[in-house]
């Protein structure tokens, strides 16, 4: 069975997103991209889960046909029983440019929404914690994890010395017994 897939106009990672969810029904999906950065990240996710990709451009843009033999069964990702995600930074990456650091680290938890395999909780620590509170543009990608039954748990001491304790909105107040207890049992820490 075969899809297709519009993605032109559309930003990092929407076009690979919507490429991803039609491969759990179809064993192949055609995405139309208008940019060669759009282009090579979905090349790049074809040939990593083992699909053959052809690349045909045409007047009107860039057409991609991932062919992936079997079924959605075989198609999720391997995460490991009890994974976690520590996050002890607000931001992704370590530059200056902390705008683009903050808008990286709202499309990953977005992206992360969208995945077939999640990890069970997500640990915020340090500037992390700022990730679930009133201001954070990544509130609602946290507060859609959280209702997807991902625990969100925050350091309370990291929120008392940021002064943040009291505008939490997504996730509980947790502690370091607690985070430290998840790290230690997690069968895969995944850290940004």
């Amino acid at each position: 069975m075969s899809k297709i897939i519009d993605a032109r106009t559309l930003a990092c990672p929407e076009p690979v997103m919507l490429t991803r969810r039609a491969l759990q029904e179809h064993t192949e999906v055609t995405t139309i991209v208008d940019n060669d950065t759009a282009r090579e990240n979905i090349t790049r996710f074809g040939k990593n889960e083992g699909c053959q990709v052809t690349v045909e451009h045409k007047s009107d843009g860039i057409y991609l046909t991932l062919a992936k033999p079997g079924t959605k069964e075989n198609y999720a990702p391997e995460i490991a029983a009890g994974s976690v995600l520590f996050l002890g930074s607000d931001v992704v990456g370590r530059g200056s440019n902390t705008a683009l650091g903050t808008l990286l680290m709202q499309k990953f938890l977005h992206t992360i929404g969208t995945m077939p395999g999640r990890p069970d909780a997500i640990l915020l620590m340090n500037e992390g914690v700022r990730l679930a509170t009133q201001d954070s543009p990544s509130l609602g990608e946290l507060q859609l994890l959280e209702k997807q039954g991902i625990e969100i748990l925050a350091c309370g001491t990291c929120l008392a010395r940021l002064e943040l304790t009291d505008k939490l909105a997504a996730g509980k107040i947790s502690n370091m017994d607690e985070i430290a207890g998840k790290l230690l049992q997690a069968g895969k820490v995944i850290s940004l």
